[in-house]
């Protein structure tokens, strides 16, 4: 085990280190022809997945966010239920404005049938929502194509990884809806995609026309078997991923979705959300 002391200079070495590779490693233009400008500072936002406290109540989960300093939440339906009525949903959307945040989302819903289509987007409406994060089966995709443009809102659809039936993986997704409105997009799953033995960073860059939103994390294992573990310990390039973002001018929310310790879930977000401001601080 390291001293405090050591342990600091450990880290500021560490911090060093990264910031002159970040600097000195060339970077492809996101565009053909230019060079990318790697001064330019972040447009996207960094929020928070709810799935990451499931096993948390809705006030718990707005108070441990606010304590992250993430202003963006995107909730799972435990956090607020699909069939809520739109009183019921009208008082936890002030609960969430009261403590400083925006409820920029909703899911990972899903779509089985035309009803929960429907009822997605009521929901999201109601909200104030400007993102579905969804897998809808392939079959309602053209009703989703007229939901969108009849409501205005985004829909994300998420890739799940190895064993999926619908999106396995973010090519996958857009190859479904390349041909529909650019409000559908993609939610890239970073883990799932790792998992798929695809470099996140490839697709992120690849789809940046159609990448809405962001599920940032980290796991132990390119594999099927991987799992999530705190950021900067696994296996994803971490600052190759955010340098892509910034690079591609990606304005949506990285959101955090830590699967890891259900019960206790706080102290490993934490990590994770500090290990990547402090990429970012070296961008």
């Amino acid at each position: 085990m390291m001293n405090t002391q050591t342990r600091r200079r450990f880290l500021q070495s560490a911090a060093v280190a990264t910031a002159v590779s970040l600097t000195q490693r060339p970077v492809k233009a996101a565009t053909t022809g230019q060079k990318a400008d790697l001064t330019a500072k972040p447009a996207f936002k960094l929020g928070m997945a709810s799935y990451t406290f499931r096993a948390f109540p809705l006030e718990q989960t707005i108070e441990m966010t606010a304590r992250l300093g993430l202003k963006y939440i995107a909730f799972k339906s435990m956090h607020l239920p699909l069939e809520s009525s739109d009183e019921q949903i009208a008082k936890v959307v002030a609960k969430v404005r009261q403590a400083g945040l925006e409820l920029y989302g909703g899911g990972v819903i899903y779509m089985n049938t035309a009803d929960e289509v429907n009822r997605a987007f009521d929901y999201a409406k109601a909200a104030g929502m400007k993102v579905i994060i969804g897998v809808p089966k392939h079959d309602l995709l053209g009703l989703v194509d007229e939901k969108v443009k009849q409501f205005d809102i985004k829909v994300a659809i998420h890739n799940h990884g190895p064993g999926d039936q619908l999106y396995p993986t973010p090519e996958s997704a857009y190859e479904k809806i390349k041909g529909l409105d650019k409000r559908i997009g993609l939610c890239i799953d970073v883990g799932h995609a790792q998992r798929s033995g695809i470099d996140p960073s490839d697709p992120a860059e690849k789809y940046a026309d159609r990448l809405i939103d962001i599920h940032i994390k980290d796991v132990d294992a390119a594999t099927a078997e991987g799992k999530t573990i705190e950021m900067g310990r696994g296996v994803i390039d971490i600052p190759k991923l955010l340098r892509t973002l910034v690079k591609t001018n990606y304005r949506g929310v990285a959101a955090f979705e830590f699967e890891k310790d259900e019960k206790d879930t706080l102290p490993g977000v934490a990590e994770s959300v500090g290990f990547t401001r402090g990429v970012l601080a070296t961008l």
